[in-house]
C-alpha cells in the first residue's frame, strides 16, 4: 500500500494502475517454484523483515516464505501466519453492501443522508456507490493524523476511534473534488461511511455482518475483525514502524484497529483471502449483474470499481483483487477472473524502499511464468 510506504501513517491504499485491454489468461507451462521463491527472497531483500505467499495454479498449492518472524532472531515466518490486511477490508465491506442491495435492503444511489442524516456536508448529493468507488469527493481522514516517527504518532497506539470522531476531521477539510462522482480520489472516509450504512440498515455492526454473511459461511477459521482489540491471535510475525529520522525500528504489532475501521481492520491469512476471492469471482457471494458493477470502473482510465481492482500483468493476464497497508504489514491479493490462478502475498516492511516493484516482480511470474 503506497499512502503507509511514502507517508508511513496510512492503514489502507489505493490501487493506481492504468487501465489495459483484457487477455487471456497464462498459466506457467510447468511450476516453477525455486524461482518463486527466488523473487520472494528479492522482495525481503528490497526492503522486509519477513514475507509468505500462497499460490494457487494448475500445479496445487505451494506456500513459501522469506526473511525471519522477528528482528534480531532467526525464527522462520510462519507458513500459515495471519497479519493485519488494511484495504482488502474494503472488498468485504463492500461484498455486505452489495449483498444488501440485491436483497433489496438498500440501493446504490441511495444518498448518504438518507441513511445518516447530517453525517458529511452535501450528504445529499453522495450516494452509496460514490462511498463504494472513491468518488465521494470527501477528504480522507488518514490524511490528517499524525506519522511517525512522531510522538503524537505514538500518543494513539491504544486509543479507541469512533468512526463520527473520524469522519469529522476529514469533513472539517474541503472536497478534494466537485461534484461527486466526477472524481476518483480514493478515500477511506466513504469506507467508514459505509460501515456506519450497514449497521442503519441490518441493527448490526459492519463486523458482525462479514462474520455472518461471508467469514462464517466460507469457513474461513483464521480470519476475524479484532474491533478493539490490539491482539493478532494465532501464528504472526512481527510488525514494525519507524521511530526516528535514522529509520530505526519500534515493534507496533499490537495496536487498537479501530483506527482503520471498516476500511481496514481485517485480520487473515494467505489462504483465507485466496479462498474468499475464489468465492466472489465464482458468484457465491453476490449475483452477476452486481459482480460486473463491482468490476465496472468508476472513472474512465481507472481500474477500480466497487471495492475491487484490477490491473494487468506483463504477459496481459488481468487479475482482480485489493492491496492493503495497515502500516506494520503490507498485502496483495489477486486472482484471475475465472480463479484458476490465485496469487497472496504478505509482508513486513522495514521502510527502507518501496516494495511495489519487488512485489509486482514476484505477482508476474507467479501469473506468468
Amino acid at each position: 500500500m503506497k499512502q503507509v510506504l511514502q507517508a508511513l501513517v496510512t492503514a489502507t491504499t489505493a490501487l493506481a494502475v492504468l487501465a489495459a485491454p483484457t487477455a487471456a489468461t497464462a498459466a506457467p507451462k510447468e511450476a516453477d517454484r525455486v524461482e518463486l521463491q527466488r523473487r520472494l527472497d528479492q522482495v525481503v531483500a528490497a526492503g522486509a523483515v519477513g514475507a509468505l505467499v500462497e499460490v494457487r495454479d494448475e500445479h496445487g498449492v505451494w506456500r513459501g516464505t522469506s526473511g525471519v518472524a522477528e528482528l534480531n532472531t532467526t525464527r522462520a515466518v510462519p507458513v500459515h501466519s495471519r497479519f493485519r490486511a488494511g484495504s482488502i477490508t474494503k472488498t468485504f465491506t463492500a461484498t455486505v453492501v452489495l449483498q444488501l442491495v440485491a436483497e433489496g435492503r438498500l440501493q446504490l444511489d441511495d444518498p448518504v443522508e438518507a441513511w445518516l442524516p447530517g453525517a458529511v456536508p452535501d450528504g445529499h448529493r453522495i450516494t452509496v456507490r460514490h462511498l463504494l468507488n472513491h468518488t465521494s469527493g470527501l477528504y480522507d481522514y488518514l490524511r490528517t493524523l499524525p506519522m511517525p516517527p512522531s510522538p503524537e504518532f505514538l500518543n494513539n497506539r491504544w486509543r479507541t476511534w469512533t468512526p463520527d470522531e473520524l469522519v469529522a476531521r476529514a469533513v472539517a477539510n474541503p472536497p478534494t473534488s466537485e461534484p461527486p462522482g466526477s472524481t476518483f480520489a480514493y478515500s477511506n472516509t466513504g469506507y467508514l461511511l459505509l460501515g456506519q450504512i450497514v449497521e442503519q440498515v441490518t441493527g448490526r455492526s459492519y463486523g458482525e455482518e462479514i462474520e455472518r454473511r461471508i467469514i462464517r459461511p466460507l469457513r474461513m477459521h483464521s480470519t476475524s475483525l479484532p474491533g478493539t482489540s490490539p491482539r493478532i491471535p494465532g501464528p504472526h510475525p512481527r510488525g514494525y514502524v519507524p521511530i526516528t529520522q535514522d529509520g530505526d525500528l519500534l515493534d507496533y504489532t499490537q495496536m487498537n484497529p479501530t483506527v482503520m475501521g471498516a476500511g481496514g481492520e481485517i485480520i487473515s491469512t494467505t489462504t483465507d483471502l485466496n479462498r474468499f476471492f475464489a468465492a466472489l469471482l465464482n458468484e457465491h457471494l453476490l449475483p452477476r449483474h452486481l459482480l460486473d458493477e463491482m468490476t465496472t470502473p468508476a472513472v474512465q482510465g481507472r481500474t477500480y470499481g466497487l471495492g475491487l481492482a484490477w490491473r494487468v500483468t506483463t504477459c496481459g493476464t488481468r487479475i482482480y483483487g485489493h492491496d492493503g497497508d495497515a502500516l506494520t504489514y503490507q498485502s496483495w491479493a489477486f486472482s484471475t477472473q475465472d480463479t484458476h490462478h490465485q496469487v497472496t502475498v504478505a509482508l513486513t516492511p522495514d521502510f527502507r524502499s518501496d516494495l511495489d516493484d519487488a512485489v509486482n516482480t514476484l505477482l508476474d511470474k507467479a501469473f506468468c511464468g
